[in-house]
């Protein structure tokens, strides 16, 4: 048996267009075409599986018709050594006869008037007794033989036809399952092509992103350079002018802490960016794979912050804010889900099973619980 491959070439195609695009953010319009592309690929494997059977099916047909063509062969091999026994014996009995009507026998008159075949012929002349046994014996083989292998020619000529028959029908089927896997597998590639557009402007879109995220980072960090140079700089001259002030004034004891509204750590978030594109690994907290909490905690250790591995407890862990900034943990879904806020309503997450880190838009993602500081 023949196999054509048609799966597995159609499979390993898709493993390679999964594999060049699986770094790429899932919106709802990708996964729409790849759960199309699943319908149709699951199509393509089913006929290609159909066409595999058929073309078997069809191979067998062939080699039928090549044996039943091969005993035809035979057949007319047998057939004309037939004809050849019986026009032998048809001579020798006409012989035999002519000389006895030439003797004027009667009976050998009898026996041939009326005859409407050789066969008659014999049969009415062993009836009178006018030739001898061997010689209507031989007469009545040659005809036994030559019939038997007529009806054999008429055996194989009509199996020839039935199975010339079955052949052509399973041929037609072969045609259509075979334009049917072309129509499906061009209905595959005009998927496969669409998506790489989307993929393509969505990985713009997030280079894009990203880009934007960065520089306004840069200028955040840049402003509390600026502040803090400008703070120093007061603070010293107050400094100076206290000196030169005679009475000290006593500073009163501390009163209990509050917490601080500040900047945060912006650096936070342009770390997140460096992880775009890696894998959702449940439970992961590496660059191997992240989830969502433990994508938070990879990237506040390399600001020397410690943070527990679960959404729950690093909304704990932290203090609220009305107005996130650039650094800031946003949480969702009743604290199930945890980003970190890059600005411009946008944040770096890793949301779930099959995507990667990305950035995602607040307004966009679910439920929101609040924003949280990092102290």
């Amino acid at each position: 048996m023949r196999r054509s491959g048609l799966v597995l070439l159609c499979t390993l195609g898709l493993a390679a267009f999964v594999a060049a695009t699986a770094r790429a953010h899932s919106t709802p319009k990708i996964r729409a075409e790849k759960n199309r592309e699943r319908t149709v690929m699951a199509e393509v494997n089913q006929i290609g599986a159909q066409l595999q059977r058929v073309e078997d099916r069809a191979w067998n047909a062939q080699q039928r018709v090549i044996q039943v063509n091969h005993s035809l062969r035979q057949n007319e091999y047998r057939l004309h050594v037939a004809r050849g026994n019986l026009k032998a014996a048809q001579k020798r009995i006409m012989s035999r006869l002519y000389s006895l009507y030439v003797n004027g026998s009667p009976s050998t008159l009898e026996a041939i008037v009326g005859a409407n075949s050789v066969s008659q012929m014999i049969s009415r002349a062993e009836s009178a007794q006018v030739l001898s046994n061997q010689d209507a014996a031989l007469g009545k083989q040659a005809l036994s033989y030559e019939q038997t292998v007529q009806q054999r020619e008429r055996q194989l000529k009509h199996l020839k036809q039935t199975r010339e028959t079955a052949l052509r029908v399973v041929l037609n089927e072969k045609q259509r399952k075979a334009s049917e896997l072309a129509r499906e597998k061009q209905l595959l590639a005009s998927i496969h092509s669409s998506l790489q557009q989307l993929v393509a402007q969505e990985q713009e879109r997030e280079r894009a992103a990203k880009a934007a995220a960065l520089a306004r980072l840069q200028a955040q960090l840049a402003e509390q350079a600026r502040e803090k140079k400008a703070a120093a700089a007061a603070a010293a001259q107050q400094a100076t002018s206290s000196s030169s002030s005679t009475p000290t004034s006593i500073v009163p004891p501390p009163g209990p802490p509050i917490a601080s509204n500040g900047a945060g750590h912006p650096q936070a978030a342009s770390i997140a960016l460096r992880y775009l594109g890696v894998r959702y690994v449940y439970g992961g907290a590496s660059p191997s794979g992240f989830d969502c909490s433990g994508l938070v905690m990879y990237v506040y250790a390399q600001l020397g912050i410690s943070l527990p591995h679960y959404t729950v407890a690093q909304w704990n862990a932290t203090q609220p804010v009305s107005s996130p900034e650039p650094g800031d943990l946003v949480f969702f879904d009743g604290l199930g889900h945890v980003g970190i806020y890059i600005g411009n309503g946008q944040m770096v997450d890793a949301p779930h099973t099959g995507s990667v880190v990305r950035i995602d838009s607040i307004s966009g993602f679910g439920a929101f619980n609040g924003a949280r500081r990092v102290p």
